[in-house]
Protein backbone atom coordinates (compact mmCIF):
# COMPACT_ATOMS: atom_id res chain seq x y z
CA UNK A 1 0.00 0.00 0.00
CA UNK A 2 1.40 3.02 -1.20
CA UNK A 3 1.30 6.55 0.72
CA UNK A 4 -1.47 8.31 -0.97
CA UNK A 5 -3.68 4.84 -0.52
CA UNK A 6 -2.89 4.78 3.23
CA UNK A 7 -3.59 8.42 3.64
CA UNK A 8 -6.81 7.91 1.98
CA UNK A 9 -7.69 4.85 4.06
CA UNK A 10 -7.20 6.77 7.35
CA UNK A 11 -9.63 9.64 6.25
CA UNK A 12 -12.21 6.91 5.30
CA UNK A 13 -11.78 5.66 8.77
CA UNK A 14 -11.85 8.83 10.31
CA UNK A 15 -14.93 9.60 8.83
CA UNK A 16 -16.04 6.77 9.84
CA UNK A 17 -15.67 7.28 13.06
CA UNK A 18 -16.65 10.50 13.47
CA UNK A 19 -20.09 9.70 12.24
CA UNK A 20 -20.19 6.70 14.56
CA UNK A 21 -19.76 8.78 17.55
CA UNK A 22 -22.56 11.34 16.00
CA UNK A 23 -24.92 8.23 15.54
CA UNK A 24 -24.55 7.16 18.87
CA UNK A 25 -24.77 10.63 20.49
CA UNK A 26 -27.85 11.12 18.40
CA UNK A 27 -29.38 7.87 19.39
CA UNK A 28 -28.81 8.19 23.01
CA UNK A 29 -30.44 11.47 23.29
CA UNK A 30 -33.28 10.17 21.21
CA UNK A 31 -34.25 7.03 23.22
CA UNK A 32 -33.72 8.49 26.44
CA UNK A 33 -36.19 11.24 25.73
CA UNK A 34 -38.64 8.64 24.54
CA UNK A 35 -38.37 6.39 27.02
CA UNK A 36 -38.47 9.51 29.97
CA UNK A 37 -40.52 11.36 28.10
CA UNK A 38 -43.10 7.81 27.21
CA UNK A 39 -41.95 5.26 29.17
CA UNK A 40 -41.19 3.53 25.84
CA UNK A 41 -39.43 3.66 22.45
CA UNK A 42 -42.27 5.18 19.63
CA UNK A 43 -41.14 4.18 16.24
CA UNK A 44 -42.68 7.19 13.66
CA UNK A 45 -41.03 9.36 11.31
CA UNK A 46 -40.80 12.13 13.66
CA UNK A 47 -39.54 11.11 16.77
CA UNK A 48 -36.39 10.31 14.96
CA UNK A 49 -36.62 6.74 14.89
CA UNK A 50 -36.98 6.16 11.66
CA UNK A 51 -34.15 8.49 10.70
CA UNK A 52 -32.29 6.62 12.97
CA UNK A 53 -32.98 3.14 11.38
CA UNK A 54 -31.88 4.55 8.04
CA UNK A 55 -28.85 5.83 9.36
CA UNK A 56 -27.86 3.31 10.78
CA UNK A 57 -28.61 1.12 7.86
CA UNK A 58 -26.14 3.54 6.07
CA UNK A 59 -23.36 3.26 8.29
CA UNK A 60 -23.67 -0.53 8.30
CA UNK A 61 -22.85 -0.18 4.41
CA UNK A 62 -20.12 2.30 4.90
CA UNK A 63 -18.49 -0.29 7.56
CA UNK A 64 -18.70 -3.65 5.12
CA UNK A 65 -17.74 -1.38 2.26
CA UNK A 66 -14.47 0.09 4.37
CA UNK A 67 -13.83 -3.22 6.35
CA UNK A 68 -14.63 -6.00 4.35
CA UNK A 69 -14.03 -4.33 0.67
CA UNK A 70 -11.31 -2.86 0.68
CA UNK A 71 -7.88 -2.18 -1.49
CA UNK A 72 -6.69 -5.23 -0.49
CA UNK A 73 -9.72 -7.58 -0.75
CA UNK A 74 -9.62 -5.72 -4.45
CA UNK A 75 -6.29 -6.96 -5.00
CA UNK A 76 -6.72 -10.23 -4.23
CA UNK A 77 -9.64 -10.55 -6.35
CA UNK A 78 -8.00 -9.11 -9.40
CA UNK A 79 -4.77 -11.77 -8.97
CA UNK A 80 -7.27 -14.81 -8.33
CA UNK A 81 -9.19 -13.47 -11.53
CA UNK A 82 -5.51 -12.76 -13.57
CA UNK A 83 -4.45 -16.63 -12.47
CA UNK A 84 -7.39 -18.14 -13.82
CA UNK A 85 -6.62 -16.19 -16.92
CA UNK A 86 -3.15 -17.77 -17.76
CA UNK A 87 -3.09 -20.70 -20.40
CA UNK A 88 -0.55 -23.02 -19.71
CA UNK A 89 1.74 -23.29 -23.46
CA UNK A 90 2.87 -26.41 -24.12
CA UNK A 91 6.22 -26.28 -26.27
Amino acid sequence: MDYNSAQERVNQLKKFYKNLMWFGIVAGIIFFDDIFDEGKINFSLFDGSIILMIWGIILTIKAVKLFLFDSEWEKDIIEREMRKGKKNIDF
